[in-house]
């Protein structure tokens, strides 16, 4: 299975672990991801796309009332480039917690496994049930060597 499917089907999962987990493990990590995205993403993206800053993008749907330069109606905007960066944080943090899950449920099948494989084997015998063996077996082969010489 992919990478990307394997994070595609947790990502639609509605398991209830797996979201508390997320919650847990995102709220942790929160500021860090953000630095990561507007301190180191964000500025290359901004590079590759010719300089572009998303958080400067917004739609403004009013625009501020001014008295010379007092601002007394601010401006109503749709923040669009910030709602970007939130997403870009959002599936850094899903990821992060995807590969966590990951590695924990590669560690749960591996006890299983183990569990499975000492349970399939069977126990090593007692000391007495080895010796009660030779003598059954002595036993036997005296059994046969007398019924031979009759």
């Amino acid at each position: 299975m992919s990478l990307l499917k394997e994070f595609k089907d947790f990502a639609m999962r509605g398991n209830v672990i797996d979201m508390a987990v997320g919650v847990v493990i995102g709220a942790a990590f929160g500021k860090i991801v953000s630095s990561l995205v507007d301190d180191l993403i964000m500025p290359l993206v901004g590079v590759a796309t010719g300089g572009i800053n998303f958080t400067d993008y917004k739609w403004v749907i009013q625009k501020a009332v001014m008295d010379g330069t007092e601002i007394i109606k601010p401006e109503v905007t749709l923040n669009w480039g910030t709602w970007i960066q939130t997403i870009v944080n959002f599936l850094i943090v899903a990821f992060c917690i995807f590969l966590a899950i990951k590695v924990m449920n590669r560690f749960r099948k591996q006890e299983e496994a183990a569990a499975e494989e000492a349970a399939a084997a069977p126990a090593e015998p007692t000391k007495e049930e080895v010796l009660l063996t030779e003598i059954r077996d002595l036993l036997k082969q005296q059994a046969d060597a007398e019924g031979a010489a009759k």
